[in-house]
């Protein structure tokens, strides 16, 4: 397997209007993406992986029980099926963030992991759930009337080509759980994200950069693009990137343009940078019990 791997990235806008049917939404939507993942193969990408629940607008801007029709089993929902199909004729691994419902009507926020044969590996479910008011419309990122946390843990998943991690949007902004990835052997993990402009673009470029050098591996961060009507509650800023385990930005995408970003990580930097910051090695997890207890 070689140190080498050629990593995509792909954000996008969405142009249907919220008011539109979730089918119309639905499939208009994995129409473009499937055309981009053919893009990113072609450009040579190896592991691809799309933006928060790729497959319509971001909904939570509104609370609107209409939503819940969009979600999936996964894996036996038709949207992983199609994209194991799609890995497999490509020989890529795709890393693909949909909405998920488990029994009669309980919901996740989650990205199913495909191997390049089209083997389904696993999934990782959003743990930290956001509950803010953007703006003074209303709007604003209404995510616990859609998901119920996250109860798989934090997987790493044994991809054809790497060690892959999965850390969704709002979990950026917890550094316990992208500890715990890299402690599980990731070698590079993945933020799929929909964040707009005013609220923590600031921290857009600090976090998880952050998270690469206390951890040691490389990340993907995936941001849409535009904005999305009817709400307009702000700018998807896209900026999507990829950064090494020294905090270096290997590629980053542009601030509004549907674009496919194609970034090179090396895993023998990731293992001379391990060797000079023995992070892993100095740690004390044995004085870390007050982490856990509730506070009152």
């Amino acid at each position: 397997m070689s140190d080498k791997v050629q990593i995509g990235l792909i954000q996008a806008s969405h142009e249907v209007e919220g008011n539109e049917p979730v089918e119309v939404h639905k499939r208009q939507a994995i129409e473009k993406h499937v055309k981009l993942v053919k893009e990113a193969a072609e450009k040579g990408a190896q592991i691809i992986c799309l933006q928060e629940i790729f497959y319509g607008p971001y909904f939570c801007t509104e609370q609107n029980s209409k939503w819940y029709d969009s979600a999936e089993e996964i894996p036996n929902g038709p949207t992983t099926r199609q994209f194991q199909e799609l890995a497999k004729e490509l020989g890529v691994v795709i890393i693909l963030p949909i909405y998920e419902v488990e029994g009669i009507a309980t919901y996740y926020n989650t990205a199913a992991v495909i191997d390049a044969d089209g083997t389904y590996l696993g999934k990782y479910r959003k743990h930290h759930i956001p509950q803010v008011k953007v703006g003074n419309e209303g709007h604003g990122f209404w995510e616990k009337y859609y998901f119920k946390p996250g109860n798989l843990g934090y997987p790493v998943f044994d991809t054809a080509f790497a060690k892959v991690g999965v850390y969704i949007c709002y979990d950026r902004h917890f550094p316990e759980g992208a500890r715990l990835l890299g402690l599980n052997g990731a070698e590079i993990v993945f933020n799929p994200s929909a964040t707009v402009a005013g609220l923590s673009e600031y921290l857009w470029k600090l976090e998880q950069p952050a998270h690469a050098v206390a951890n040691g591996y490389y990340l993907g961060a995936i941001n849409r693009v535009g904005y999305e009507k009817p709400w307009n509650m702000g700018e998807f800023y896209g900026q999507s990137y990829l950064v090494d385990p020294r905090g270096g930005f290997v590629k980053t995408a542009s601030r509004d343009q549907d674009e496919v970003v194609i970034g090179e990580m090396n895993k023998k930097f990731i293992r001379e940078v391990r060797d000079t910051w023995q992070f892993y090695r100095d740690r004390r997890p044995e004085t870390y019990e007050n982490m856990v207890e509730l506070l009152p």
